[in-house]
């Protein structure tokens, strides 16, 4: 270590979007985010200095202990008394280490002052020669201003039992509310908003995978806090697997957000010279939600393997036939589904083994040559002949009891004693982090894809795990590499079939995070496709990812999960701004819904481009139940919204709603969009012609529109498109 870093303070200071993260590494300590939140324009190096003096806090109160701001990973010895960032020991014994920053590296390069740079990666070294561990934290500014840091701990002593990596960031003493998640099957992203008192609120999960009920973004934010107001600071880890978010305020108002991946007992035992490398925590900044999300959608967006638009509109064949797998009415169901549009036609569940239903089968990935004598041939050749790309429903992670690999190989299964866990919907899981269990899997989906033309996955995970263990070893725990196996998995059958789409479904949305989206090419969001619960689900997933990565499908008039009936307006609406699909038996269709679907269908190709490129507004919302949520193309040009009667209007006249996002310089045309006959309840306001009319976009933003008159569970469409 130069003696210049010994003497002073390395400071980074990174900028991007609007962003600003303020990195001190201060002698004999692990660095500190003096800033994290907007722009701070650029700095010289005693400006930087003297903005890291301005943000220093210190804690002399009394009988409080002078302990100053956590660092990435919060150290006892530093005084701090709240959540340690790395937890573990050799027996009991260097538990508490201090570290020692050793290098500073920006992009490479070794740093011994301050450095302001855009985008960029920093790299700090760390080490502790008494309790002989080295720590290596990788921080990032992306292009889109979000910033991500993970942590790598290396052991140069005897065995070191890795228990907790996590990394946390600060935010001002006037965030004072927390926005997180929750949910259930068919009810996920339940938001919940609460204060942000002194304590620690910690949301873990021991699922397996992401979880249903999963805090999925975590924001502290200004009182009050909305769409488009209230400054907001939020982490996301992108881990799979069991992990934990984090915010955590103590007794002298320090307030922390962080989290990382949730280890089992003993599951991580670093040997001399090994190494635990943890998940991405990713944390946004923004005045307002809609701000985060932008920069969550941008990252995913500037991704070079990000899924090219256009999305092709889907057709699944769960809710049209479920397990019933008739090779005349499935062929049937091609034809129609190519006649309205479809481009891509997915067989869901019940075409391998032994699947007639939900109790048998799962790990045969095989054709059943009971349901298809030819095998997939006819169909997969129909689908096609109708200009429809082909895909298939797997769920490789897991295995029946009655199937032919659980009774040959029965060690495969998941499980921490000589007593197989609890199962869930007549399944377990299979140990992918077993070699021959994994080629095996892998065998099997690669041989079907070298048989068949398939385009697109849709890779189900339909139950928790419990009791995550290696059976063969006595259950040793094999969460974190059973993770990763699934990462490498999937990886691996995309590269052997470039090309290959693969959908992240785990009983709905139980597994979206920035990880599986690393592996992945869309989610789907819930296995509830009743619009009325679309319309909340829709919203709140996309606070992490933008549309074009969403399903959504236009299901039955009459909702096999919720027993609710709507019209295919509200439906097709519901589904729009996602990408499109069809969950629906057409052959059951009458002509004029099919003739009807295939308007929808067609509105939705002439502005799918706008949908899955452009900038996502939600609100303001005019009025209790009715809902406004718009998406804005990058260069201001065009904008489609819609407005959404979730229940009666309250009001005596129809409210406005405001058009957020366009550009109040600029004069645009605004016309509605319609299939079929006006939604039911429909009273048209002045400015509802066919032919639309043109305003300033200063009015449509601060004035807005009136909204139609509409009956519950209906919703309109309007077009905006800048004059030139």
């Amino acid at each position: 270590m130069s003696d210049q870093l010994a003497a002073a303070p390395i400071v980074l200071h990174f900028r991007s979007s609007g962003c600003s993260l303020l990195l001190e590494s201060p002698p004999g300590r692990l660095p500190l985010v003096r800033h994290w939140g907007a722009d701070l324009g650029p700095l010289d190096g005693s400006a930087a200095r003297a903005a890291c003096l301005a943000a220093a806090v210190t804690g002399r109160l009394p009988g409080e202990l002078d302990t100053g701001p956590a660092s990435l990973v919060p150290e006892p010895w530093t005084g701090w008394m709240g959540r340690p960032g790395l937890v573990g020991s050799r027996g009991g014994r260097d538990w508490s280490p201090a570290f020692t920053v050793s290098s500073v590296r920006l992009d490479g390069t070794e740093v011994t002052g301050y450095e302001e740079a855009g985008p960029a990666i920093a790299e700090i070294t760390a080490v502790d020669p008494e309790a002989r561990l080295r720590l290596v934290l990788t921080v990032e500014m992306l292009a889109s201003g979000l910033v991500r840091a993970r942590g790598r701990v290396e052991n140069e002593g005897a065995a070191y039992d890795l228990a907790e990596l996590s990394l946390y960031l600060p935010v001002p003493t006037r965030a004072t509310e927390l926005i997180d998640f929750s949910g259930r099957w068919g009810m996920e992203r339940q938001v919940q908003r609460h204060g942000f008192g002194v304590g620690s609120h910690v949301r873990e999960n021991r699922r397996g995978r992401t979880g249903l009920d999963s805090a999925y973004v975590l924001h502290a934010t200004e009182p009050g806090s909305g769409f488009a107001h209230g400054e907001t600071w939020a982490v996301h880890v992108a881990w799979s697997g069991n992990h934990r978010h984090v915010a955590e305020r103590d007794s002298t108002g320090l307030a922390l957000l962080g989290g990382g991946e949730l280890l089992l007992p003993g599951e991580i035992r670093l040997e001399t010279g090994e190494a635990h490398t943890g998940p991405w925590v990713y944390a946004a900044y923004g005045e307002g939600l809609d701000r985060v999300a932008h920069r969550f959608h941008d990252h995913l967006r500037a991704r070079p393997g990000h899924v090219a638009s256009p999305r092709p509109v889907t057709l699944n064949t769960w809710e049209a036939v479920y397990f019933e797998h008739d090779h005349d009415k499935l062929l049937e169901l091609a034809r129609l589904a190519g006649e309205i549009g479809v481009e891509r036609f997915v067989l869901d569940d019940g075409w391998f083994g032994a699947r007639r239903d939900s109790r048998a089968g799962l790990g045969d990935w095989t054709v059943s040559e009971d349901v298809w004598p030819d095998g997939l041939h006819p169909l997969v050749d129909a689908v096609h002949a109708h200009g429809m790309e082909f895909g298939l429903w797997v769920e490789p992670e897991m295995v029946n009891p009655d199937s032919d690999l659980a009774r040959t190989h029965p060690e495969w299964i998941m499980a921490a004693r000589t007593e197989l866990p609890v199962e869930q919907r007549s399944q377990h899981v299979l140990n992918l982090s077993i070699p021959e269990c994994y080629d095996t899997v892998l065998r099997q989906l690669l041989a079907l894809l070298e048989e068949y033309d398939v385009g697109y996955l849709k890779w189900d995970h339909n139950r928790d795990h419990v009791e995550a263990g290696l059976r063969p070893l006595g259950g040793v725990p094999s969460e974190h590499a059973q993770t990763l196996a699934v990462y490498q998995l999937m990886a691996q059958v995309r590269a052997a079939r470039p090309g290959l789409e693969i959908e992240s479904c785990a009983a709905g949305g139980g597994r979206i995070d920035l990880g599986i989206m690393e592996v992945t090419d869309r989610v789907w969001v819930s296995d509830v496709s009743d619009p009325l619960e679309r319309q909340r689900l829709m919203r709140w997933t996309g606070q992490l990812l933008p549309p074009e990565l969403m399903g959504a499908h236009v299901a039955s008039p009459h909702s096999h999960t919720t027993s609710r009936r709507h019209s295919l307006s509200f439906r097709a609406a519901s589904a729009f701004f996602g990408h499109f699909g069809v969950e629906w038996d057409l052959t059951s269709a009458t002509p004029g819904e099919r003739a009807e679907l295939a308007g929808w269908i067609a509105l939705h190709r002439t502005h799918r481009e706008l949908l899955h490129t452009g900038r996502v507004w939600r609100g303001p919302d005019p009025a209790d139940g009715i809902w406004s949520h718009g998406v804005v193309a990058q260069d201001g040009s065009e904008a489609l919204y819609t407005f959404t009667s979730l229940t009666w209007c309250a009001t005596g006249a129809p409210p406005h709603a405001r058009l957020s996002g366009l550009d109040p310089d600029a004069r645009y045309r605004v016309r509605p969009l319609s299939v079929g006959g006006p939604p039911a309840g429909f009273v048209a306001p002045a400015w509802w012609t066919e032919k639309g009319f043109e305003a300033p976009g200063s009015a449509l933003t601060r004035i807005g529109l009136q909204v139609p008159t509409l009956h519950p569970e209906q919703s309109v469409l309007v077009h905006v498109e800048r004059l030139a």
